[in-house]
């Protein structure tokens, strides 16, 4: 089954800003950890068109595309905390980037981790390449100390 991306709405932003808490130092992507961050979730205008709730029958977590160019897109992403260090990644990651490319028509995607976010970086293959089904992703990690 694959996901389905939607528009985030201003209830699953609440939603995602107040009630998703991730423990330990997964706690730097609690959304209220940064006021300046938290204030342009929730803003709608701010999301405008450019954050996606990400469902699998219910919310299971967002991505935020920032575009560079027509061929390049950063994104931001969250994976609901329950969901998250259970082996859901690989999953989610690939539903994220067949999205994009069925969608935009783009296979370069930027993003950030922190380096203390080992999870995530073994989710992206050290030759900074995604393997999405038959294809590979460019996939460009900048990582980033806390």
């Amino acid at each position: 089954m694959s996901h389905t991306f939607q528009p985030l709405t201003q209830e699953q932003a609440e939603l995602i800003a107040f009630e998703w808490r991730y423990e330990g130092e997964y706690a730097f992507y609690n959304m209220d950890a940064d006021e300046e961050d938290l204030a342009s979730f929730l803003d709608a205008d701010e999301r405008s068109d450019t954050t996606f709730a990400i469902l699998d029958d219910e919310l299971i977590g967002f991505v935020t595309l920032q575009f560079e160019s027509a061929d390049a897109v950063s994104i931001g992403l969250g994976m609901r905390p329950d969901l998250t260090g259970s082996g859901n990644g690989h999953r989610f990651l690939t539903s994220i980037l067949n999205w994009i490319e069925a969608t935009y028509g783009t296979r370069t995607v930027r993003l950030a981790v922190a380096t203390f976010n080992k999870r995530a970086i073994r989710l992206y293959h050290p030759t900074r390449h995604v393997h999405a089904g038959d294809e590979w992703w460019c996939v460009s990690v900048s990582f980033n100390d806390t």
